[in-house]
């Protein structure tokens, strides 16, 4: 490959998963702006979410076979642009239905352009490469996505309105899609042609819309207390039932592959997909939401809280790939140093206070995007190095739909863990507050006379007084809360460091067992 078309390639590449990187994340700051345009309820809004989160996995999960059926440059130019055009249309538009729709469109595109973008890097180019490839695609893939995007967007909120967040895909969509027509990108092998299996797609497509439903809303209706949750529980899991059932039947001719699973490091790795899942999309859910609703920060200031972590995630990616392509170190032996680092992060960020600021914070988000950078690499090369052309898509696509698994779970966890704890914490918080403590009355009584100074009368003070206590006490819950969830991060690393390193080492004693044998 020449060095102009290598270039263009990458460039073009790293483009098109920045468009998926804008509009995955646009209802995390944007959420209360959108609402409020399109008079939606929570439940209908919802379906914004549900909707793009399901069909990308459905794109994660179908899109080897499109790339196995069509040129994977068409496919990839098709698939962004098509992302472009229905963030385009999203900007005219207050419509939910509309808007729905769109965002299915926008969530199977981007599915599709991740796994074909990715597919085509690893075949452009040599093994050796490889490190410094996939690092500069995390950066447009799993950066982006959880720093540059939501800088950008609390920008857009605080300076012009949502729509513009949708706006900026377009341009990015047509640069992407023009640089990678441009690009040299080899030709693919001819692949036998099997016959799509539509009924695969559909029990898997009803399972994944039934999980990521119960997953993103089952914190908000108290999980099964609520019919409809277990009743899409028992769906999703039946569909899943039969779609793997089907699968084993059709030996080789599904949806899915089970020959990847051959591979004790795509294996490992797809195991470890789902802990760096809840990880990457548990913290970056955690961080910028402890900033707007305990310390007050704006959107802008919560997407720039975030940006640091952005650009030593990016340093550890380039550290790593210089060790692995430049030093030959093994892509294992950076994966307990991220796990370790992001643990000291969560753990350190278990100590926040309602008096933190963003100096007091930054050291842990330093920390955090350190241990990412050198996690994801790492399980990046191990799960896709040894893979062959004809499985490749397909490990990428079963990958990436495991990450994104891994971090709805671990969303769901920690909401789940908020909402309990808060009330929790502002029961005991209230029996400490006994009426008529010195304490208490002491706190009431300045406050009183403070509310006073400012010109309120004594009956008025007294009341709001009152209540500015009552908003402490839950401002102090939430606290505890926050402090409570990020702590649970650092104990789902705990539990699973050990656990992880147990099957790596179980893989490898079977892979020399079964080496011996073959001889």
């Amino acid at each position: 490959m020449k060095r102009g078309g290598a270039s263009l390639l990458v460039v073009g590449i790293l483009l098109a998963t920045l468009t998926e990187a804008i509009a995955s994340t646009v209802l995390a700051l944007g959420r209360g702006d959108i609402i409020g345009d399109t008079y939606a309820t929570p439940d209908e809004f919802a379906w914004l979410d549900i909707g793009y989160t399901g069909f990308k996995l459905i794109g994660f999960m179908s899109a080897a076979w499109l790339l196995r059926r069509f040129d994977p440059r068409q496919v990839v130019i098709g698939a962004t642009l098509a992302m472009g055009l229905a963030c385009a249309i999203a900007v005219y538009t207050t419509q939910l239905q509309l808007l729905t729709a769109l965002r299915v469109a926008q969530g199977f595109a981007g599915g599709t352009l991740l796994v074909g973008g990715q597919m085509i890097l690893f075949r452009a180019y040599p093994r050796a490469w490889q490190p410094l490839i996939q690092a500069l695609f995390a950066m447009g893939a799993v950066v982006a996505p959880a720093t540059l995007a939501p800088a950008l967007q609390g920008w857009l909120l605080d300076s012009q309105s949502w729509t513009w967040i949708f706006f900026s895909v377009l341009p990015l969509a047509l640069l992407a899609g023009g640089l990678v027509l441009l690009a040299d990108v080899p030709k693919p092998a001819k692949a036998r042609q099997l016959p799509f299996d539509w009924l695969g797609l559909f029990f898997l497509a009803t399972a994944l819309l039934c999980f990521t439903y119960v997953l993103s809303q089952g914190s908000r209706w108290d999980w099964f207390e609520e019919p409809r949750i277990r009743w899409l529980t028992v769906i999703g899991t039946a569909a899943l039932l039969v779609f793997l059932g089907r699968q084993v039947l059709a030996k080789g001719r599904g949806l899915l592959d089970f020959s990847l699973f051959q591979s004790s490091d795509f294996a490992f790795a797809f195991i470890v997909s789902f802990v760096a899942g809840a990880a990457l999309f548990g913290s970056a859910y955690l961080i910028p939401a402890f900033a707007l609703s305990v310390l007050g920060f704006t959107p802008t200031s919560a997407g720039l809280l975030l940006l640091p972590s952005g650009a030593f995630f990016v340093g550890a990616l380039l550290v790593s790939a210089y060790l692995m392509q430049a030093r030959g170190v093994p892509p294992f032996a950076t994966v307990p140093f991220g796990i370790g680092l992001i643990m000291i992060a969560m753990w350190m960020l278990s100590g926040s206070t309602s008096e933190s600021g963003s100096a007091d914070m930054m050291a842990a988000i330093v920390l955090r995007g350190l241990g990412l950078g050198f996690l994801f690499l790492s399980i990046t090369l191990i799960a896709f190095t040894h893979l062959n052309s004809r499985n490749l898509a397909a490990g990428i696509g079963l990958f990436n739909a495991g990450r994104q698994l891994g971090g709805l779970m671990g969303v769901a966890g920690l909401q789940t863990l908020i909402e309990h704890d808060v009330a929790t914490n502002a029961v005991v918080l209230g029996t400490r507050v006994t009426p008529g403590s010195a304490a208490m009355m002491e706190r009431l009584t300045s406050s009183t006379a403070l509310l006073m100074d400012k010109g309120m009368d004594a009956a008025a003070a007294a009341r709001a007084a009152t209540n500015l206590l009552g908003r402490a006490l839950s401002g102090q819950a939430q606290v505890i809360a926050f402090d409570s969830a990020f702590m649970a991060v650092t104990l789902l690393f705990a539990v699973a460091a050990p656990v992880l390193v147990a099957i790596k080492i179980g893989f490898a004693k079977h892979a020399k067992t079964y080496s011996r044998e073959g001889q």
